[in-house]
């Protein structure tokens, strides 16, 4: 599917960052919808129904982190959060809410474009994973790939879209190390190691949902999920 049939609705008081990220968007190919503020960006969201939301976490009315939790109870969709602060606590609450990257500001044009090309990518990918017929049980683990559900010792768990994805590449092979840039590529189609903060931070917030005994580092090479814990 080209650019030309994805619609991304831009979240930004900032009526000159808001139309510059705008034109640039539009040139790429992109149907942009605008909007700037808390209430004006649901609205905007349940009337145009985009394919990824480009929302800045301080608005008026309210945040961009109520936002993300409005529009991904409505219908999940990518979120590329801009925020002005990068301290982890900050990212992880984003993270927590559904959003599945971030950029610090200022950035730089090219580098968002890139960043939401990867994230469309992703939810294609997505769709290839969760193949019909694909369930896979760990111990006390349950995860139903096509139904995006996952259960813990009987109870269920609430991950985000980026976190199941993060949690079912990690599944496909139990107890083996995932390379990190394996991860970037499969979950978020980045060739390089520009999400590497993204990734750690990720893999954080599904350790406090899955258990953080779960998922196992391999200093310097990837992650494993664990096979044994929980039996």
């Amino acid at each position: 599917m080209t650019s030309t049939s994805r619609r991304i609705l831009v979240v930004e008081d900032d009526r000159v960052i808001n139309q510059a990220v705008s034109e640039r968007l539009t040139a790429e190919g992109y149907d942009v919808v605008r909007a700037w503020d808390g209430p004006g960006a649901v609205q905007a969201y349940g009337e145009h129904e985009p394919d990824l939301v480009v929302l800045d976490v301080m608005l008026p009315g309210f945040d961009g982190h109520e936002v993300c939790r409005r529009i991904q109870a409505e219908r999940p969709v990518p979120v590329l959060m801009l925020t002005a602060r990068a301290e982890e606590s900050d990212v992880l609450v984003g993270l927590g809410v559904g959003a599945d990257d971030y950029l610090t500001k200022p950035f730089r044009m090219r580098e968002l474009v890139a960043r939401i090309g990867a994230l469309l990518r992703r939810v294609e990918r997505a769709a290839v994973l969760a193949a019909p017929g694909r369930e896979v049980d760990l111990g006390d683990l349950r995860i139903d790939a096509p139904a995006r559900r996952v259960w813990r010792a009987g109870e269920e768990v609430r991950l985000t879209p980026t976190e199941f994805d993060l949690l079912l590449c990690l599944a496909e092979q139990p107890g083996a190390v995932v390379p990190r840039e394996r991860l970037m590529a499969q979950v978020w189609g980045w060739s390089d190691a520009s999400g590497t903060r993204t990734l750690d931070s990720h893999v954080k917030g599904l350790r406090a949902k899955v258990g953080a005994e779960r998922v196992r580092t391999a200093h310097g090479v990837g992650y494993a999920l664990e096979t044994g814990v929980g039996s």
